[in-house]
């Protein structure tokens, strides 16, 4: 998309600086400058951020919307004959590889600790989000399907820009929506970021992994030395593995550890059923069980490659917890009634258990 909006001005970036080496580059040069200058933004603090990603989205949405209005001039219904060329199973490798794209509301069950009321507002929010999104994902794709024919889209990068270009015949409308799309990958970027480091900020509160990701800045309210740590790994990955191979990766870790919150719901609702809960899943059994075989599933559509990738960060991750977080782990130690008190409180950023408050530096 940088290159889409360069090209108007007659340049593009070389793929020695805007391409990973399996693709070609060398270093991926704007994505880590993405990933950078989000790092940059949540070290400076989680209200700041979020009134720019809040801006960032509401200028993703009016372009998304603009493209779907555009895109509806040239709409073609013959184009969806046949509905699905590639059968049920191109539609479940597809779902598969873009399910990374959902991982923004599991990233909002992260910011319990700086929402105002998170016991009524996250619920409310993933639901609605989730929502919104999806109607305008299918908003866009059958715009998109019904400008162009689907066998048009195979090797055709920024799709939806040249849709807009051709339809138009204005190349700055596709330069304002390159431009919007690469603001899109960077709010996506943010929240990542921000819903990473929240994960680590409680695992290093419990002591499964190091305590330098629970130290928060007494200035910004933020983990700085968590969000630095988290953006430099990110940014050298982003500059140095290929889009597909990431987002693959990204898509199976996602599904397993949504595989395990449906699990988990089962397990808790039937060994702890004295706990408080402010929200009830519907349908119970039925919805958890449904949700873990549809998240098993899509796993299973995504290739050898990214399960022997899934495979090594899982050996990664075993390793880490038992040569490291086990042994120091402040929760493994409790016994269960001191664990059933824990978990039974009513905590939040300023009510935390002394215990398990993150260190001020």
């Amino acid at each position: 998309y940088v290159n889409e909006a360069l090209s108007v001005f007659g340049q593009v970036l070389p793929d020695a600086i805007s391409q990973p080496p399996g693709d070609g580059g060398v270093l991926n040069i704007p994505a880590m400058v993405i990933v950078v200058l989000a790092m940059i933004l949540l070290v400076r603090g989680a209200k700041e951020s979020a009134w720019i990603n809040t801006a960032i989205v509401v200028i993703k949405i009016g372009i998304l919307i603009f493209f779907c209005a555009v895109a509806f001039t040239a709409f073609n219904a013959g184009n969806f004959e046949p509905l699905m060329p590639m059968g049920a199973a191109g539609v479940s490798a597809a779902a598969s590889s873009v399910f990374f794209s959902y991982i923004g509301f599991d990233a909002a069950s992260t910011a319990g600790e700086e929402a105002r009321n998170p016991k009524r507002d996250l619920p409310r929010a993933i639901m609605l989000s989730m929502l919104i999104v999806t109607t305008i994902y299918v908003l866009v794709a059958v715009a998109a399907i019904g400008a162009r024919p689907w066998g048009w889209f195979d090797g055709n990068e920024a799709a939806l820009v040249k849709i807009l270009e051709e339809t138009t015949g204005q190349p700055w409308i596709a330069v304002v929506f390159a431009v919007g799309a690469v603001l899109a990958i960077a709010s996506i970027v943010l929240t990542v970021l921000y819903g990473q480091t929240r994960i680590l900020l409680s695992m290093a509160r419990d002591g499964l992994i190091p305590r330098i990701f629970s130290r928060v800045s007494a200035r910004t309210g933020t983990p700085v030395a968590g969000t630095l740590i988290v953006g430099t790994l990110v940014a050298l990955t982003a500059g140095l593995v290929p889009l597909g191979a990431l987002a693959d990766a990204t898509s199976i870790g996602t599904l397993f550890a949504f595989a395990l919150v449906n699990v988990a719901v089962i397990y808790l609702r039937r060994n702890r059923p004295e706990l408080k809960r402010t929200f009830r899943v519907p349908l119970f059994p039925l919805t958890p069980i449904l949700g873990a075989l549809m998240c098993a599933y899509l796993m299973a559509n995504l290739g050898l490659d990214t399960w022997v990738t899934f495979g090594i960060w899982m050996l990664v991750g075993f390793a880490a917890y038992l040569g490291y977080g086990r042994r120091n782990s402040r929760v493994a130690a409790l016994s269960n009634e001191e664990y059933r008190e824990l978990s039974g409180r009513e905590s939040s950023v300023l009510s935390t258990p002394e215990p398990m408050k993150a260190e001020i530096s």
